[in-house]
């Protein structure tokens, strides 16, 4: 199931050419391609992004708004040390326990905390217990007219130079359309907007997959 904008053939190179992904990473995407949503998946050069955006920043502490069947999370994870942990909120046990399967058998569950609960309850949970400025990394991929509160409430838990990436920024290129006007459109063009404009980050748009934007606090 296509995730990107370019070409099919384009997607495929990349996959199979240009991405080097575990056999453990190909089953858990095997499985969750058969799901109904399992376009919700993120692509696997992402994956790879994610792995070196850890490895980039020495992230021990990270947290990602939705985890889905866990593809994301085994990717931060397996990159983060030892000692790192990754905070995953979801609220679907049922798509959870698929990951939860994958990040046993990867050996990387001692460093994920999956909390199954609404994310905004989990962020402001972290923010109440004193985690304000103390984590490395994010990763947004979630209901998209909830982006703006996990934004803020990311730039809240991050230290200065640490990164969050939201991804779907480009909607099946659907921002650039004039013509749409659903409220996950709206929400997604509003945010691309804001976090160019927003002088408490640096921010890039890639055309990775279906559009990630990283932004980085300053």
């Amino acid at each position: 199931m296509r995730r990107g904008l370019f070409p099919e053939e384009v997607e495929r190179y990349v996959a199979n050419v240009v991405v080097r992904e575990t056999d453990i990473e190909r089953r858990l995407r095997a499985e969750t391609a058969r799901l109904p949503q399992g376009g919700m998946q993120i692509s696997a050069d992402q994956g790879r992004l994610l792995g070196l955006l850890v490895r980039l920043l020495g992230a021990r502490r990270a947290i990602e708004v939705g985890t889905f069947t866990g593809y994301s999370a085994l990717a931060l994870a397996s990159a983060m040390p030892d000692d790192g942990m990754l905070v995953c909120c979801d609220v679907n046990e049922a798509w959870t326990s698929i990951a939860k399967r994958y990040w046993e058998e990867a050996g990387v569950a001692r460093r994920i905390d999956l909390r199954i609960a609404p994310a905004r309850d989990t962020l402001a949970t972290l923010i109440d217990n004193g985690g304000s400025g103390s984590y490395d990394l994010a990763f947004i991929d979630a209901d998209k007219t909830g982006y703006d509160a996990y934004y803020e409430a990311w730039l809240a838990l991050l230290r200065p130079g640490g990164v969050v990436g939201l991804d779907n920024m480009l909607w099946g290129g659907a921002v650039a359309n004039p013509r749409a006007h659903d409220p996950d459109t709206e929400a997604l063009r509003t945010l691309n907007a804001k976090i160019r404009d927003d002088g408490r980050v640096d921010a890039c748009l890639l055309t990775v997959g279906d559009g990630v934007m990283l932004a980085r606090k300053r």
